[in-house]
């Protein structure tokens, strides 16, 4: 399978590994520019564009810090927080390597509602479809009603795939080298959080 070109899997390659080097490390950033959504727009749950309190969210794929909290931490923040409409949660991609690239194309192409759940089935299968990227993802896209045609086809748009790199471009820019990394109201939080820690943060702005 084609999933991506070589020459795209050593520009994502060479653009990541430049990252920790140029990057800005900033703590903060502005709220107002955090939230101008990016040409695809933003994928989001919870409150509307007018909610007091937004946590954004930058991950890969691929990373198993993300996927260890969205399995343990992401559950409760979206029944006490999301559900009940007290923030707005924003995911936005930022792929570390080609799979996790072709993760997000997968998820993008799929109807709007079956974006999240995706998500949620990347890292909760995660430990077996990384083994073998193109037949688990494969598999994943045909349980959420992808022919293999459609898979190949969406594998191969730049347009989608340039999409989602000005995303983790945009991330960048706000600072973001590894993942996961959060914004609550344009305050910096990297790593892995807590469900106390990101209750406590919430709290203080509700």
């Amino acid at each position: 399978m084609n999933m991506i070109s070589r020459r795209r899997v050593l520009e994502l390659g060479a653009a990541i590994a430049a990252l920790a080097a140029v990057a800005p490390a900033l703590a903060d950033v502005d709220p107002a520019e955090l939230l101008k959504p990016p040409s695809l727009g933003d994928m989001s749950l919870g409150g509307g564009e007018n909610a007091t309190v937004t946590l954004v969210e930058y991950a890969s794929a691929t990373c198993p810090h993300c996927a260890a909290f969205h399995k343990d931490v992401w559950p409760k923040i979206k029944a006490d927080y999301v559900d009940t409409g007290k923030i707005r949660f924003i995911f936005r991609e930022f792929p570390l390597n080609d799979a996790a690239l072709a993760a997000f194309m997968i998820a993008r192409s799929a109807p709007k509602e079956s974006y999240f759940p995706l998500i949620g089935v990347f890292f909760d299968t995660l430990d077996t479809w990384v083994q073998n990227p193109a037949e688990g993802l494969l598999n994943i896209a045909k349980q959420a009603g992808f022919s293999e045609q459609k898979f190949n086809d969406t594998l191969r748009d730049e347009k989608l795939a340039k999409g989602i790199m000005e995303i983790r471009d945009g991330g960048a820019k706000f600072g973001v080298q590894g993942t996961p990394t959060f914004f609550l109201n344009g305050k910096k939080l990297v790593g892995e959080q807590t469900y106390d820690s990101l209750k406590s943060e919430i709290d203080k702005l509700l």
